[in-house]
C-alpha cells in the first residue's frame, strides 16, 4: 500500500495496487475512518466515518497537494 509522503496533517494518503485500473484516485485514512477521492475532477467517491468538516479539509489538502498526489499515482500505477 504505497503512501503519498510530504503531506502535513493527521491524514494518511495512499493507493492500493489492485485498483490501478480505476480512474485516478487517492484513499485517505485517519484512525478508523477512510474515504476515497477521484482526482480528475477532485470529487468524493466513498466515505466511511469522516464528518463533512473533515471531508472539506481533506479535499482542500488534495487540491493543494494535487501535483504530489498525481506524481505518486503515476509512479505507482503507470
Amino acid at each position: 500500500m504505497p503512501r503519498v509522503s510530504n503531506i502535513q496533517g493527521p491524514y494518511r494518503f495512499f493507493f492500493y495496487s489492485f485498483d490501478c485500473h480505476e480512474p485516478r484516485h487517492v484513499h485517505v485514512r485517519r484512525d478508523r475512518r477512510t474515504c476515497k477521492y477521484w482526482l480528475e475532477p477532485i470529487a468524493l467517491c466513498k466515505n466511511y466515518g469522516f464528518s463533512p468538516h473533515e471531508l472539506n479539509e481533506i479535499r482542500r489538502l488534495i487540491h493543494s497537494n494535487y501535483v504530489i498526489i498525481l506524481e505518486a499515482w503515476r509512479e505507482h500505477c503507470e
